[in-house]
């Protein structure tokens, strides 16, 4: 298919932990209680005040998009990078039984697709772009570009200084998440060809691994959220 081709293991992944992270959140909030809350409440409170506050932190315009996107940015890519901890034979070897093909390639780990991972970038960054528009004006928006830092007379130099970095933004959030998570899973495809000593070995990476996991996850919910409040910020 080309351009247009879908990479099936990446979406269906997603989607079911897309589905997963809805269905969490809708379960706990019909069965949360005023008194004392059970376990998962008391989690996914933990989480909505983390995003909550990072937000009032860090966005001082007034948004009612944000907060939700900044948690739902966080909780899907987090449900994502978890999926590299789990053994990185074990679900394509499911999929081979489910599908009778020895030979079926499935990718278990949505972020060490650089689709998926361009996927939430490009996203975010058409909203960097719609925001900025909208609160600035399109004059507004492409004056950031041609008259800063060193004003009108130097527009030439102002346009090489700012639209690289302007459009950098979403290849190093996809990048930087991709980047982390395809060389995580090489290692722990390395230490499954150790052989006996593989255990400790991936044990130990994998309690790393979850530093990593949960880091990324909040570096691209805490750059989304910095790269909207420049949008709604004038210069």
């Amino acid at each position: 298919m080309g351009f247009w081709a879908i990479n099936v293991d990446s979406m269906m992944i997603s989607l079911l932990l897309g589905i997963l992270f809805l269905g969490l959140f809708r379960y706990c909030i019909k069965s949360a209680t005023s008194g004392k809350p059970g376990g998962l409440q008391n989690f996914l409170e933990i989480i909505v005040e983390m995003v909550q506050s990072n937000v009032k932190n860090s966005f001082f315009a007034k948004n009612d998009l944000i907060g939700p996107l900044a948690l739902t940015i966080f909780c899907w890519i987090f449900l994502m990078n978890t999926m590299d901890l789990i053994p990185v034979d074990w679900i394509p070897l499911l999929a081979q039984t489910i599908a009778g093909d020895p030979h079926l390639y499935f990718k278990a780990v949505p972020t060490t697709d650089l689709n998926i991972t361009l996927g939430f970038a490009i996203s975010v960054f058409f909203l960097i772009i719609y925001y900025s528009v909208k609160i600035k004006g399109l004059g507004g928006f492409l004056g950031e570009f041609a008259f800063h830092p060193f004003g009108k007379w130097a527009l030439p130099l102002n346009l090489l200084l700012e639209l690289p970095g302007f459009l950098a933004k979403p290849v190093s959030l996809a990048l930087r998440l991709y980047g982390n998570f395809f060389a995580g899973e090489v290692i722990f495809l390395v230490i499954a060809l150790v052989g006996y000593w593989q255990l400790p070995l991936h044990f130990g990476w994998a309690v790393f691994h979850i530093l990593v996991v949960t880091l990324q996850a909040y570096l691209f919910m805490m750059l989304t959220i910095v790269y909207l409040n420049q949008a709604h910020t004038h210069h």
